[in-house]
């Protein structure tokens, strides 16, 4: 999910009492070591304190800075895992796993962030706690007349359905339940390729199953690799902070004493009325393209190549190159949350995929040239669709038609996509061995020691651990509901396989996170797991699905879950009470996620499969990619051997892991130009970024917007603007976040589809037909 909170109003007074009586059983279940008396409940460490409201000129640049100085280790000890907290989790997981499966089907990817999910939360939480019987007041009440005695079982009832005021612990297990629920979108993608693209029979167990083994083996693994994937005082998990500071804000300030608060409220209120008109009314305002205006009548070649550099209002329209967007909705939290070297390496990689797709495509790299200029689709050599499902029969190569039909062509830009994508996973491994083994290692030796850097960790030791062995039985459970699937159902992956995939998927995992907890950003591994798949698993584009659910999807669950585990960890909430949660929300999603899988896909399958672009509604791009990826490594004979045409592709891994090396070497003797660390680029993310608009990612139009937010963000306000940054800018752009989020709910319901019938707002200059930025409209 995705905070902190600078105390303001409140820090003068110090951490409010506990609410005696009202912990749950698993908040009991703690511990005071003597050397955390300071972090008491009541009794907070003054030099933190110190930190969090005497230095408001202190400037944010590390992870470290942002521990000691924009998080705040306020604990007030109020009750986490309750009644109120475990059902209003429930709701909020099947809304928020819904939500993320639908954007999955959408032209942008949008993720419907922790922000908004905490507003939704507040708002019921608040409300049930004003409207039914409050458990405290009917207690008070019956004690002034009854001062022994056993509580009348209607006030039991009520402290056991709604104790007392709606607590920050509560809200947060909540949000993280939701959360946790969530992160099986991902997971699910498998099916739906295998229900859109092939003929064989899918059943509620096999994705039930999987998506359990998928989800329960990734939080596992998390659990084992806390001591450097969540402890560690540098993993940050940048985009937790506009989460946090927004729950914070919300519990510790009240509107009328707190400016933060009155702030977020707002923001979050003019962007609610904002918001509807780029999301609906004047989507024009997504993609303001002025080289799109001036060139809406072109035509021909001339009209193909203006599109091709400056469209960017739909997947796979065009390159985006100096289009604006003011629709929040796509540039989000996420892109202000971003340390400063990341938004550095997103522009420079960015500005070389531009360069380089162009020269791939135009210069005729590969045969590209009279393919589509920007596709994940497979191509016949005519530029035409090609059909998978005519040469895998049942999910499996057929030689003979294979011969009938031709091998299917790639995209140039795709290819290209493809090459720097395996360097980004090459170099993540290599980067993280030789840029911070040394540092990764001691974070290892001193956790066995029990001493830490982080002073949140530290903070958490009043809390009994859960400890690593809780999670080894997760681990052997998801083994075994993987591997009764393989077993028993018809998804044409061997056992050896499935081991293999587990075992890569964990050999990988703790490299990914730490990326992505230093970074805010993490590396695709799907291509190093499809391309491992070809080689087990030769001519079977269905078993490279599947493999690659059981080592990149395992990656990317537990990168996700430890990303929640570290706001626990910045919220307080007790580890027993986290690994509780998680594992429910994880559970509970893999059920709504083939609910809501099955749903779109039967209600929009025409569109889906037999379209490259979709519509502005629905788009298969998603899927798309990840059937053409597994088709092609399922071709890897053919297509990617010394002789085959895309031989480069998988070199791309030894290319990215040997660019480190020589990068560590130039650091080596060149540590700093000017005023810039050469340590700050990082290759990994470069690459990633040098190859992203090839995966049809996002929309185009919206890369020069995020990139303005976080550099003003990160730059302009973090060093010139200091106090703002730390009190404001996480707030505004949570309440931005929950204010377009609303109305995109709205809408997804009201006119979407996603409830019924689309309704799309009536054609108009600001609304037109094709491409919303009047590029020209090239067949």
């Amino acid at each position: 999910m995705d905070q902190v909170a600078v105390l303001t109003s409140t820090v003068g007074q110090g951490p409010v009492p506990p609410l005696e009586g009202k912990a749950s059983a698993i908040d009991k279940d703690t511990t005071l070591p003597n050397d955390q008396e300071k972090v008491a409940v009541g009794k907070p460490d003054e030099s933190f304190l110190h930190d969090d409201i005497s230095e408001e000129g202190h400037i944010i640049r590390t992870g470290r800075d942002a521990a000691d100085h924009l998080l705040s280790i306020r604990d007030d000890g109020d009750p986490s895992v309750t009644f109120r907290s475990l059902a209003l989790g429930t709701i909020m997981a099947c809304f928020q796993a819904s939500m993320n499966q639908i954007y999955l089907f959408k032209p942008t990817n949008v993720t419907i962030s922790g922000s908004f999910i905490v507003l939704i939360i507040y708002f019921i939480g608040n409300g049930w706690a004003a409207l039914l019987p409050r458990g405290d007041h009917l207690e008070k009440r019956w004690r002034e007349k009854h001062v022994t005695g056993a509580l009348p079982f209607y006030i039991t009832l009520a402290k056991f359905i709604n104790p007392s005021a709606f607590g920050l612990k509560e809200h947060s297990i909540a949000a993280i339940t939701a959360s946790a629920a969530s992160n099986g979108a991902e997971g699910i993608s498998v099916f739906t390729v295998q229900n859109l693209f092939y003929d064989i029979k899918l059943t509620p167990t096999t994705v039930i199953l999987s998506t359990l083994s998928i989800g329960l083996f990734g939080y596992g693994l998390t659990g084992i690799f806390r001591p450097i994937t969540v402890w560690h005082v540098e993993a940050v998990y940048w985009t937790n902070i506009p989460t946090v500071k927004s729950l914070q804000t919300l519990h510790w300030d009240t509107v009328r004493d707190s400016k933060p608060l009155r702030v977020f409220w707002y923001c979050f209120g003019g962007m609610f009325l904002y918001e509807f008109f780029p999301a609906y009314i004047f989507p024009w305002l997504n993609s303001v393209s002025i080289p799109c205006l001036a060139s809406m009548n072109a035509t021909g070649e001339k009209g193909a190549i203006l599109t091709n550099l400056f469209g960017g209002s739909l997947s796979n329209e065009g390159l985006g190159i100096l289009n604006i967007s003011f629709d929040w909705q796509y540039i989000t939290s996420a892109a202000t949350s971003m340390p400063l070297k990341l938004q550095g390496n997103y522009a420079i990689g960015i500005v070389v995929c531009w360069i380089a797709f162009l020269a791939v495509y135009y210069g005729d790299a590969w045969g590209g040239r009279s393919l589509p200029f920007l596709s994940t689709s497979l191509q016949t050599a005519e530029g035409e669709r090609y059909v998978s499902t005519e040469v895998f029969v049942n999910g499996v190569l057929d030689k003979q038609k294979l011969a009938q039909y031709g091998l299917p062509k790639l995209t140039s830009t795709y290819v290209w996509a493809m090459i720097i994508g395996n360097a980004a996973i090459g170099g993540v491994i290599m980067h993280c061995i030789i840029f911070w083994g040394k540092d990764i290692w001691t974070a290892i030796k001193n956790s066995r020691k029990g001493v830490f850097d982080d002073r949140h960790h530290n903070a958490m030791k009043r809390y009994k651990e859960a400890p690593w062995y809780w999670y080894l039985p997760i681990l052997v459970v998801a083994f075994i509901l993987g591997l009764v699937v393989v077993v028993k159902e018809d998804i044409t992956l061997s056992v050896g396989s499935f081991i293999t995939a587990l075992v890569l998927g964990t050999v990988v995992a703790p490299f990914s996170t730490i990326l992505y907890s230093r970074f805010g950003n993490g590396i695709a591994t799907n291509q190093l797991m499809k391309m491992v798949a070809g080689l087990t698993s030769p001519g079977r584009p269905v078993a490279n699905l599947y493999f690659s659910a059981w080592s990149h999807s395992v990656i990317a669950q537990s990168l996700n879950l430890a990303c929640d585990l570290k706001m626990g960890e910045y919220l307080k909430i007790p580890p027993r009470a986290m690994w509780l949660t998680q594992i429910y929300g994880t559970v509970l999603g893999s059920f709504i996620n083939y609910v809501v899988m099955i749903s779109v896909v039967n209600s929009h399958r025409d569109l889906l499969t037999n379209t490259n672009s979709g519509s502005s509604a629905w788009s298969p791009a998603y899927f798309q990619s990840l059937n053409t990826s597994a088709t092609t490594w399922a071709l890897a004979d053919y297509l990617y051997n010394k002789n085959g045409q895309y031989f480069i592709v998988p070199l791309g891994l030894a290319i990215g892991a040997g660019a480190v090396i020589l990068h560590r070497i130039f650091v080596f003797f060149v540590p700093r130009i000017g005023r810039v660390s050469t340590s700050d680029l990082n290759l990994p993310q470069f690459f990633a970024y040098a190859g992203y608009l090839g995966f049809n990612q996002t929309q185009s139009c919206v890369i020069f917007s995020i990139l303005f937010a976080g550099f003003f963000t990160q730059y302009y306000l973090r060093n010139y603007r200091p106090h703002f940054f730390k009190n404001y800018s996480y707030l505004v752009t949570a309440a931005f976040d929950g204010g377009s989020l609303f109305v995109l709910f709205i809408l997804s319901f009201a006119v979407f589809g996603a409830g019924g019938p689309s309704k799309p707002f009536p054609t108009w200059w600001g609304n037109p037909e094709g491409n919303v930025d009047h590029c020209p409209n090239i067949e």
